[in-house]
């Protein structure tokens, strides 16, 4: 026989941090206002708000001294949508961006009731992140930073069934009250008093049925008074009384049950102090499943029959307890079980479209009438809604001031879409990808949800074709980058002046019309499945002409799934940055050789040809030629015919700017001259542009790279060992190329003379 009270024993153990349910009296409930006041008086709206605060993480601002910056942040929300959940959801970052505003909106002002919608085609994700936003919100409000207290009333019973008090013996009474359980009125094991003789039960309890609360049972005459004699002067005691947000404490009144048992008792006793003795706080406790605080309809759910609810045994106990007045009624209807909670509707369709008719006057009013008495609502109303369902509400115009749409299109984010392949296909994916191809995968299913033409855009670049080494005449590449929260920095000069705030903002904005077409989530998936089915290899990693190749053939079969010239314009863009890694890769020139040959220069352009002078700068004798010209100029300048109108302007900046202002005036060493600067990178720029040329022409080189990490690259001249190795170990190390990677970008370079295509470029 197994010891099952070792195991269950060791399961105490293992849940000692379950969290306990303490039922608080007044006085303790107010020290726990006092102690932690922003957590105890918050309202759904401030809840909800908090959560989301908790979960949500804000990345650093890529550009934080930007003085056009509109704040549109990375945010990390993998805590709130992906971890710990077996469906993941994940917001790029537009939407989450959208989603952030949406929740600041509703925790910096006073609140009225609306409903809020989520909207997207279908494939966009809606359920998947209300379902987790749900189970994240369950999961918060059973944690410290949670927690939130409701109403619970605990009554002295002053009848007793006649029925129990003619038993006589222990044993009797016991055996009446579990045969009467579920039918007598309900009484607690702590609470029963063993004399003996007898077994009786000294009150009863039940929760506030619209989970009020308790500060609310303060009057609400006297809470300005109350909570000033009850805080400090502090910072929190300010906002209370200042802030928008808690307007609702000094102006929303209970529940109609909560008010008449507190006004029954006033009349019965006259004494504040005698009622707040009935009245104490527990955690409110959320529970999707049993419909207690979030309660989710699917179109499917049929109505309930029964609209107003009662509990027999407690309206008997309060008849009984409070006899000259009949005017506590123990009536409320489903809404109050999501009272100061979340109601949400899963697509407006079938019995939802009813529920959401049901939901105009409650909105509208914040009452619902549960036969005579007003019924109070102040939830968080959620649905989701597909584009075709929205004439569903043409006929609730009166609706329409109440509704708030949070817009949530498909992916537009290129990290955020290989995230999701990632998430789906396993973190491994990235090693069979050159660096860049998986990411370009994105970038044409984005491209399909994109609006072709962007009037912002335009109005910002209104001639693409400048941008044609980086982008597409549709700007799309671009706006991409953008919508991902980077500045390429291909821009030129002027543009990056007029990428103001206001041109950001008009460029986010339009991410509202975007994504609403082309390849949805499920689509996406699927076609990536058949992508790296058909291209994974072991021998050869994922290169940019499988995915042209794959795309083109869905190009033929929809011709405007993607705007013309798009992939193009993806392989030049492509080509061009893998052009400029390997470039970058090969180019080692010593650079106090550089800074020696233009302060060399910047002295020798002041004298005559012909002529021998010893550089002020560099301390070396000059032979002042055509020759010495002519070997710097060639590394600084692209085009030799301009070298004698580039040496003149060389001359004259020196002399007006250089000598007399930078050196002479602010005591600048000639190295941190704007000329000398110029220069530098001038000739960096042209050396790189031209390290390539040597080897394009030298079959050894290729052949060397296609050999590299095997015995046969020891047979070749140790230069060509020495420069590949070089450029190899420098892929690897600057862009993230696995060994074999950067074998196959280098000879995809060279066999596809792509450095020939941008010559001049």
């Amino acid at each position: 026989m197994r010891d099952v009270t070792r195991v269950l024993d060791n399961l105490e153990l293992q849940n000692k941090g379950w969290e306990k349910q303490p039922l608080l009296n007044y006085a303790d409930f107010l020290q726990e206002v006092v102690k932690q006041p922003s957590r105890i008086i918050r309202n759904i709206y401030q809840l909800y708000a908090d959560m989301i605060d908790t979960f949500i993480c804000e990345e650093v601002d890529e550009y934080p001294d930007d003085p056009e910056s509109i704040h549109y942040v990375a945010y990390e929300c993998s805590e709130l949508f992906a971890k710990g959940s077996e469906r993941p959801f994940f917001p790029d970052r537009l939407f989450a961006n959208r989603l952030v505003r949406h929740v600041e909106s509703l925790s910096i002002g006073a609140q009225q009731n609306k409903i809020y919608i989520f909207d997207g085609p279908h494939g966009s994700g809606k359920s998947t992140f209300l379902n987790n936003l749900l189970r994240k919100f369950e999961e918060y409000t059973v944690s410290p930073e949670g927690i939130r207290y409701e109403v619970v009333w605990k009554l002295p019973k002053e009848h007793m069934s006649g029925e129990l008090r003619s038993l006589n013996t222990l044993t009797d009474r016991l055996s009446w009250l579990f045969e009467k359980e579920g039918k007598a009125p309900a009484a607690h094991k702590e609470d029963v008093i063993f004399s003996g003789k007898a077994v009786v039960p000294d009150y009863f309890e039940f929760s506030c049925p619209s989970h009020d609360n308790p500060i609310l049972m303060i009057p609400r005459e006297s809470r300005r008074l109350f909570f000033d004699d009850l805080f400090e002067n502090d910072k929190f005691k300010w906002k209370l009384f200042t802030n928008k947000k808690y307007e609702w404490v000094f102006n929303d009144s209970p529940c109609t049950i909560c008010s008449s048992i507190f006004s029954a008792l006033m009349r019965k006793h006259h004494d504040f102090n005698r009622v707040f003795e009935f009245i104490h706080a527990r955690p409110y406790v959320f529970k999707r499943r049993l419909g207690q605080g979030i309660s989710v309809f699917n179109p499917g759910d049929k109505p309930v029959k029964r609209t107003v609810l009662q509990h027999e045994n407690t309206q008997q106990h309060l008849d009984a307890l409070l006899p000259e007045s009949r005017s506590v009624r123990y009536l409320y209807s489903h809404y109050a079980r999501t009272n100061n909670g979340i109601y949400a509707l899963m697509d407006i369709k079938s019995h939802n479209i009813e529920r959401l008719m049901e939901l105009h006057n409650i909105i509208s009013e914040g009452v619902h009438k549960v036969e005579e008495l007003e019924e109070s609502v102040n939830s968080l109303f959620f649905a989701l809604m597909n584009p075709e369902d929205k004439k569903q509400l043409q006929d609730l115009q009166a609706l329409t001031d109440r509704i708030e749409y949070i817009h949530i299109p498909y992916v537009l984010d290129i990290k955020t879409e290989v995230d999701i392949y990632r998430e789906v296909f396993g973190k491994h994916l990235d090693e069979s990808f050159l660096p860049r191809v998986l990411h370009n995968f994105a970038r044409v299913i984005i491209a399909t949800r994109l609006m072709t033409k962007s009037e912002a855009m335009l109005e910002w670049i209104s001639d693409p074709e400048k941008y044609e080494l980086y982008c597409d005449n549709n700007l799309q590449l671009l706006k991409m980058e953008i919508y991902t929260g980077n500045i390429p920095k291909w821009l030129s000069e002027d543009d990056l002046k007029n990428f103001t705030a206001k041109r950001r903002q008009r460029i986010i904005a339009e991410s509202e019309q975007d994504g609403w077409k082309g390849f949805s989530g499920r689509d996406s998936i699927r076609l990536f499945n058949d992508f790296f089915a058909h291209y994974s290899r072991g021998d050869k990693l994922i290169d940019m002409s499988m995915i042209a190749k794959f795309f083109k053939k869905h190009c033929k079969q929809d011709k405007n799934i993607l705007p013309l010239g798009f992939l193009d314009a993806l392989q030049h863009m492509y080509n061009y940055i893998v052009l400029q890694e390997v470039k970058e890769s090969l180019y080692y020139y010593n650079e106090d050789q550089i800074a020696t040959d233009i302060q060399n220069y910047m002295f020798a352009v002041n004298f005559d040809q012909e002529t021998t002078e010893v550089c002020t700068f560099t301390g070396e004798k000059l032979q002042i030629n055509e020759e010495l010209f002519s070997r710097i100029e060639t590394r600084l300048l692209a085009d030799s015919k301009n070298a004698k109108t580039f040496r003149e302007d060389v001359q004259k900046t020196y002399t007006t700017t250089t000598l007399t202002q930078e050196i002479m005036h602010e005591g600048l060493a000639v190295t941190e001259t704007s000329l000398f600067q110029y220069l530098y990178e001038m000739y960096v720029y042209n050396l790189k542009e031209k390290v390539l040329e040597p080897f394009l022409k030298n079959e050894n080189f290729r052949m060397a790279v296609k050999d590299f990490d095997t015995d046969d690259f020891r047979s070749y001249d140790q230069k060509i060992k020495d420069d590949v190795t070089f450029m190899i170990n420098n892929l690897q190390q600057k862009y993230r190329y696995s060994s074999q990677g950067a074998k196959e970008i280098c000879m995809y370079v060279v066999d596809n003379n792509i450095a020939s295509v941008f010559e001049g470029q």
